[in-house]
């Protein structure tokens, strides 16, 4: 029997992770943030001194990234690479900019396929990503794509960083959720997309609270709940 598996992808900024990391818990499923692999893996290379279009580089660390994921309570990820916290510094604006380049890579992507779907255990799994229902999981029987406005989420995005303290032009990061858009949707592998039985969920006018109700609903409708 298949472990049941919800998939929620989408851009930057449409507000998935937060979504995802709600109904793991509303569920008391595991949860799978593919984006943190990714930002890992960046990270990683730039502190071993890879040149950013290393392939073979970037693979290799992606193939042998000692990481391990932890939640100090139920709203604060905890992340450790080889042993050090990097909690925050994997969410900041150039980790996210790394993330989407060693993305880009098909070496890096292969080297990652199977560590994701490792992490299909029961009782079940959210999994949030960009191709978690296109490509890791293309069984799964939920598969959302959550999206929303590009302004929409520059400003999600910049007010998050302003809470941090962390002082950002809202016209920067338009800019880069735009230049985002486009390197993720139009790289040849994997590209940035709805899988074709995903449910387009738009968070543009929707709090956090409906969007994740609207998950576990459509999950409820599948006798995944």
């Amino acid at each position: 029997m298949l472990v049941p598996v919800i998939t929620i992808d989408g851009p930057s900024g449409s507000g998935k992770g937060t979504v995802s990391r709600l109904v793991a818990q509303r569920l008391q499923w595991h949860l799978l943030d593919s984006g943190a692999l990714y930002r890992l893996v960046a990270l990683a290379g730039v502190r071993r001194g890879l040149a950013a279009d290393d392939r073979q580089g970037h693979a290799y660390v992606a193939m042998h990234l000692a990481v391990s994921f932890g939640a100090e309570d139920a709203d604060e990820e905890q992340i450790w690479l080889e042993g050090q916290e990097v909690s925050r510094e994997i969410r900041t604006e150039t980790a996210g900019e790394g993330a989407s380049r060693v993305a880009a890579m098909p070496e890096v992507r292969a080297a990652l396929v199977e560590r994701q779907r490792s992490f299909a255990q029961e009782p079940g799994l959210v999994a949030d990503g960009r191709d978690m229902g296109s490509v890791i999981f293309p069984l799964a029987r939920l598969k959302v794509f959550l999206t929303a406005s590009a302004d929409e989420r520059a400003r999600r995005r910049h007010k998050q960083l302003k809470d941090k303290g962390v002082d950002v032009s809202l016209a920067a990061l338009s800019q880069e959720i735009a230049e985002r858009d486009r390197r993720d949707s139009t790289r040849p592998i994997a590209p940035l997309k709805p899988a074709d039985d995903a449910i387009i969920v738009d968070s543009t006018t929707l709090s956090v609270a409906e969007v994740v109700d609207r998950v576990l609903a459509l999950a409820k409708e599948r006798s995944l709940t």
